[in-house]
């Protein structure tokens, strides 16, 4: 048996979910180890909804400077809806409302992108680090303590002992993490949805590719075809929803699934390859935790098909807790920062859950998939006011105040704990700088960004020279507004911004002779909002070790 200490990190899964928190951690320094215990990298599209990059990931990887992400990413195509067995159109539709993206919102516009393809695009980005995936390597056991952890790893019979101090499980559901942990994992099956998914090849007369076809109801029978790309020229994912089918035997072959396709769309189809095929049926369940001890799970969910909101969560998860890692394996921070990682997100994946069985409930009551789709799909208004690590001098927490961390966004209101805007057009005015920049340029997942926001670049400089903390984990940006002089100034905050159009300070509601200093957390969310100073020292009481 081998042993190993090396490195203090060990991501367990390398789906989205494992792959962000390993990216999140390189990022900031924090050597990983990731496995997985497929030996190939998955195949498929993956589950019937979690393809859909939603807005407030696409700024996540945005952050992590994976842009390939939003860039590869496919509009999401109308729906053409059909008659079962007929080529007459009832109507197309929108899967979720038009949002046209906005100077605080870039990225409204959600993207199409499969599972197999949005691996590959984040396995490239850990290339970078000389990070790569142990492929065939699987998890047996682990036991943890207060100074680390020992766990049991095999690969080709053979098994490693490793010693490490954090453990990451991103191996889902099923996963070893989750089970030895003892987390339980409450919930129902849904028996009234089961559908087989499958990557399919094929043409058909009279089906075009600029359209998602729909064949009947989800609330009866139903097949869909969704042409995509990253399958081949001739690609669909298609859905086959059950009805009068036995779906757990059209699973069974390919001819089977061939044959539910063509008795439903009254066309010649030339099937060329069955890619790809799972069988799916909607289990509503999470964990009651998502630590304990030095362990951690992301993504400790499994939900209906509906809202597209299962892997943009586990993305979100990865990359709310690998910052608070990275700080307290490095010193900077109290070990108790990494309970509000429990305390942030699991209050939004229950909401998350309500949101999607009430979706999946609406649509098989009506038979519409696009039904009951609102702007909270979109994760914008996902927040942690809650949270006990966050300040807001502005709107102090009212005792007994209902937690909403699943809300629709509300851009005229911001508070301490919601997401960060952006504003484009900020002219950079210091010495020997002079391009034009964005606020999203100038968050990383590596540092906090103290931004000040005051009349003139004078009025910010005793908070600044209040402010000196280490430039490897705290950023200051001043931005001034357009009516501020143009002239540029020499500053010890790392940039000072013109906004020539107005959008920060519309974006964050400040007025053009207010002083309010924000704190944006490495994950881009709103930590403080503050008068000065001293409310700045406040918070990152809370985060750093004597601070």
């Amino acid at each position: 048996m081998i042993s190993s200490t090396h490195p203090p990190v060990l991501v367990v899964g390398a789906g989205p979910a494992g792959l962000v928190a390993a990216l999140t951690l390189l990022q900031n320094g924090i050597p990983v180890r990731i496995i997985d215990k497929d030996p190939n990298p998955r195949m498929g599209q993956r589950g019937p909804g979690i393809w859909t990059t939603k807005s407030r990931s696409l700024e996540v990887f945005n952050f992590l400077n994976v842009p390939d992400v939003n860039d590869l990413g496919k509009t999401l195509p109308p729906i053409r809806s059909y008659k079962l067995g007929s080529l007459e159109h009832l109507e197309d539709t929108s899967m979720m409302p038009y949002m046209k993206p906005t100077p605080a919102i870039p990225f409204y516009i959600p993207k199409l992108m499969g599972q197999q393809l949005l691996d590959v695009v984040l396995r490239r980005h850990l290339d970078k680090f000389s990070c790569t995936i142990e492929s065939g390597t699987e998890l047996r056991s682990f036991e943890q303590s207060d100074e680390g952890i020992t766990a049991i790893l095999v690969k080709n019979n053979t098994s490693e002992t490793v010693h490490t101090k954090w453990m990451i499980g991103a191996d889902g559901a099923k996963g070893v993490v989750r089970k030895q942990l003892g987390l339980t994992f409450l919930g129902e099956t849904r028996d009234d949805t089961h559908i087989v998914i499958a990557d399919i090849r094929l043409s058909g007369v009279g089906l075009d590719r600029e359209h998602w076809h729909r064949f009947g109801s989800p609330a009866t029978r139903m097949v869909s075809l969704r042409p995509t790309d990253e399958i081949d020229e001739d690609g669909w994912q298609c859905l086959i929803f059950g009805g009068d089918l036995d779906i757990s035997k059209v699973a069974e072959s390919e001819d089977l699934i061939f044959e539910a396709i063509a008795s439903a769309i009254p066309t010649e189809i030339t099937f060329t390859k069955l890619v790809w095929m799972s069988e799916f049926r909607a289990n509503i369940r999470m964990v009651n935790k998502f630590s304990e001890g030095r362990v951690f799970v992301a993504g400790g969910i499994v939900h209906s098909p509906t809202g597209a909101q299962g892997l943009n969560s586990s993305v979100q998860d990865a990359f709310n807790l690998g910052w608070k890692i990275a700080l307290v394996e490095k010193g900077l921070a109290h070990k108790s920062l990494l309970e509000t990682y429990n305390e942030e997100r699991l209050p939004v994946i229950s909401e998350m859950l309500e949101l999607t069985t009430s979706l999946l409930n609406e649509t098989m009551a009506t038979g519409n998939l696009t039904a009951g789709r609102s702007p909270k799909i979109f994760m914008l208004g996902i927040n942690c006011r809650f949270s006990s690590i966050v300040l807001d001098e502005f709107t102090p927490p009212v005792e007994g105040k209902p937690v909403n961390a699943y809300g629709v966004l509300d851009e005229g209101c911001l508070e301490a704990g919601d997401r960060a805007p952006d504003a484009p057009e900020l002219l950079h005015i210091q010495l020997e700088k002079s391009d034009v920049t964005t606020l999203f340029n100038i968050y990383r997942p590596w540092y906090h960004t103290v931004v000040v926001f005051a009349p003139s670049f004078t009025d910010a400089s005793p908070i600044l020279a209040a402010l000196e903390y280490d430039k490897n984990v705290v950023r200051s940006a001043v931005v001034v507004p357009s009516t501020a002089p143009a002239a540029h100034v020499a500053s010890p905050a790392d940039v000072v911004l013109l906004d020539q159009e107005g959008h920060a300070y519309a974006a964050y509601l400040v007025e053009a002779n207010q002083i309010k200093v924000f704190v944006i957390r490495p994950d881009g969310v709103i930590g403080a909002i503050v008068h000065g100073a001293e409310g700045a020292k406040r918070y990152f009481s809370k985060i750093f070790v004597d601070m």
